[in-house]
């Protein structure tokens, strides 16, 4: 996983619906449909799945359909950008994740000729759960999206919708963990190359992409909002129904009150800064098995979005109540 917000809309699955589609309207409908499970994004923290529509660039035989977010009623984010361009009679695709929640260049692409066929006597623990299969340019060309766009009754897509104001099938899901929510979504990962650019992905965007990517960068959307989250740690993975400020390390979910813990910490209560491993630096200890009841302990750390599960309530160790060892 990213560690970042990215981590709740798996591009992967957006770029398979988007091929699938018949028109842009189709595509932000089955995106934001609560049946597809593809959106989990939840940008303003408030617990529900946020509405992500569509907007079109146009320019010569490029399009580039912007994912966006209102977060509130006069801040709009970017999530992602997908780039369908054609030159010399062929069509590419390819979906760019905004920095802000994915990372830099982090771009994926369909795959080339072969398929993935699961083999039914693999005993490994990631076993292929569908046969996934491969998009060449040719199909690329073939989906019905694309035939929309380079159609003569292709009409631009405005879409009518903002914050507060969604259409009547957005139901406003509750966000799920994001554990579940990738696990849920990975098989759509087998007809693609892609990832961070550098970190062993050879995607890059290619020349009239590059070219459509460069324009929609001048007009790219950001959002104060999503930034103070980010700085705060507001988005680590997979914290999901947490109060007051927190800012889980090592995949923590589900925290209250004002927590930043760390791994392996045991009997902490109240305001506490724990860190992995990290015992009392002055060797205050509490009743049995109970340490540094209020501390605060130091050592280096990760990013503070990157990475957590609950510490009290889904899926860690029991931070209180007869959890831990006894010594």
């Amino acid at each position: 996983m990213l560690g970042l917000p990215g981590d709740n809309l798996d591009l992967y699955a957006v770029l398979t619906l988007f091929q699938k589609s018949k028109t842009i309207e189709a595509f932000e409908k089955s995106l934001n449909d609560e049946q597809t499970k593809i959106n989990n994004l939840d940008l303003n923290l408030d617990k529900k799945v946020d509405f992500i529509k569509v907007v079109t660039k146009k320019e010569d035989s490029s399009f580039t359909f912007i994912l966006q977010v209102d977060v509130t009623k006069t801040e709009t984010q970017d999530v992602a950008v997908i780039l369908v361009n054609k030159e010399k009679g062929k069509v590419s695709i390819q979906c760019v994740g905004d920095p802000e929640l994915y990372g830099k260049d982090y771009v994926i692409e369909p795959k080339g000729n072969s398929s993935i066929t699961a083999n039914p006597g693999y005993t490994g623990a990631d076993p292929v759960t569908v046969n996934v299969p491969a998009t060449s340019t040719i199909i690329v060309e073939t989906v019905p999206i694309v035939q929309y766009v380079y159609s003569p009754v292709y009409v631009p897509y405005y879409p009518p919708y903002h914050y507060g104001y969604y259409p009547p099938y957005f139901a406003m899901a509750t966000v799920i963990a994001v554990g579940i929510y990738r696990h849920n979504n990975y098989y759509y990962h087998g007809g693609y190359h892609g990832g961070h650019y550098g970190g062993g992905n050879t995607v890059i965007i290619n020349n009239g992409n590059r070219n459509n990517i460069n324009h929609y960068n001048s007009t790219r959307n950001t959002s104060n909002t999503v930034s103070n989250n980010m700085a705060k740690g507001n988005y680590g993975n997979g914290n999901r129904g947490s109060t007051g400020v927190s800012n889980n390390m090592s995949n923590n979910r589900g925290s209250t009150g004002v927590n930043n813990n760390m791994s392996k910490n045991k009997g902490s209560t109240g305001v506490n800064n724990n860190m992995s491993n990290n015992r009392a630096s002055t060797s205050n200890r509490a009743s049995t098995t109970n340490r540094a009841s209020t501390s605060n302990f130091s050592s280096p750390s990760r990013s503070s979005y990157g990475g957590g599960r609950s510490m009290g309530g889904g899926g860690g160790r029991s931070m209180g109540g007869g959890g831990g060892r006894r010594r």
